[in-house]
């Protein structure tokens, strides 16, 4: 198959699982391209925004092929903004196609804008579509803002959903969360994102004499629940640390929350880590604990039991993920029911660490991911 994979999000503001799924596709035998528009924030970064490629690119990114362009975002100007990215999508994606011939098909990754512009490339090409969406409904909530159901976008997301030959969910529980917004009329499949298990793989842990070392692994937003996981740890005996890492740990306001609380001294941030410095501080850790508030699929716990230690997350965390003695779920936002779980965890002495990673290696590898696509792609081709 010729594959061309359009992400609404891609490097460097995420998007990585992208990525990940081309080279997965790649190494079954198919033909995987990657088009790329990133809309950059003066906000995020100017020097990004100053320095990065005006033109639109070929580059070569772990052997995948991205045809990659960056458009300037005009601050505050949202529906100018979709329409433009839309518009770049689109010609690049014509000129693609005259370069390389035309695709089989046309993988989306979120509806908002990528599902969309593939629904009109598809239209205009006679290519079918398939949209896997990573997004919860509080993402597209928190970023719409009030009102949003009646604004001008939900009718063209609901439009691309509905003519989409298939919309994958990284989660089932993300079909019925997500139907306030898109309604229920669309064909769809459950496919989970991927964990490298070869990169993330299993390691024997010996118990460290200076006590029990949580780690969390997610980026520094309210959604994340970081209040709720220090209030937490400030009930854990002495002699366990957290070690949190993530994009704005390492900033004034995180530091200002941590130090806000008893236990500030053994609470470590380290920032946003590079992969292999996230695969350290795994193998460096006895159990990780995630007090998030919303989520689709998270990679961090996946990474985590794969390479052999306990989960600790709240109900928000999908069925697919909940995997034995690996994952153990409390309520969303309850302090006192996570702390309690945390110190169980922190005493289970005997489980079977490797035959956790096993499953996660049997259900979420990339090569068991890609053939799941694979299949999926050739049905809808196929007709």
């Amino acid at each position: 198959m010729h594959i061309v994979e359009i992400p609404s999000f891609f490097p460097p503001y995420g998007g990585e699982f992208c990525l990940e799924q081309a080279k997965a596709l790649q190494a079954l035998g198919h033909r995987v391209a990657i088009v790329s528009n990133v809309q950059l924030s003066v906000k995020k970064s100017l020097s990004e925004f100053v320095k990065l490629p005006y033109s639109h690119h070929y580059k070569m990114l772990d052997d995948v092929t991205v045809y990659q362009s960056y458009m300037r975002g005009i601050p505050k100007c949202f529906r100018l903004n979709a329409k433009r990215w839309i518009r770049i999508v689109k010609k690049m994606f014509d000129e693609y196609v005259a370069e390389n011939g035309k695709p089989d098909i046309i993988h989306a990754h979120c509806c908002k804008w990528a599902g969309y512009a593939a629904m009109q490339l598809s239209e205009a090409y006679g290519i079918p579509y398939i949209i896997t969406e990573h997004l919860s409904k509080m993402i597209y909530e928190q970023e719409f803002g009030p009102g949003y159901k009646d604004t001008w976008l939900m009718p063209m997301l609901r439009e691309a959903y509905e003519h989409a030959d298939c919309v994958v969910t990284v989660s089932e529980e993300l079909v019925e969360s997500l139907s306030p917004l898109f309604g229920n009329n669309y064909r769809w499949k459950y496919i989970p994102n991927m964990v490298d298990t070869d990169f993330f793989a299993y390691r024997e842990r010996q118990p460290d004499e200076h006590g029990f070392r949580f780690c969390c692994l997610a980026n520094f937003w309210p959604l994340k629940g970081y209040d709720v996981l220090l209030d937490a740890f400030d009930q854990l005996p002495d002699g366990t640390t957290l070690d949190i890492a993530g994009g704005g740990t390492d900033g004034k306001s995180c530091r200002q929350l941590i130090d806000a609380h008893r236990r500030h001294q053994d609470v470590h941030s380290h920032g946003r880590l590079s992969r292999q410095e996230v695969r350290e501080l795994l193998y460096n850790s006895d159990a990780l604990v995630l007090a998030s508030k919303s989520e689709v699929q998270p990679l961090s716990l996946m990474e985590a039991m794969s390479t052999g230690i306990p989960v600790v997350a709240t109900e928000v965390t999908p069925r697919s993920l909940r995997i034995g003695e690996g994952c153990h779920i409390v309520k969303t936002g309850d302090a006192d029911a996570l702390a309690k779980m945390m110190e169980s965890v922190s005493r289970q002495i005997e489980y079977d660490r490797r035959k956790v990673s096993e499953v996660i290696a049997e259900k979420f590898s990339p090569k068991a991911v890609a053939l799941e696509l694979e299949q999926l792609f050739l049905s809808v081709i196929e007709g």
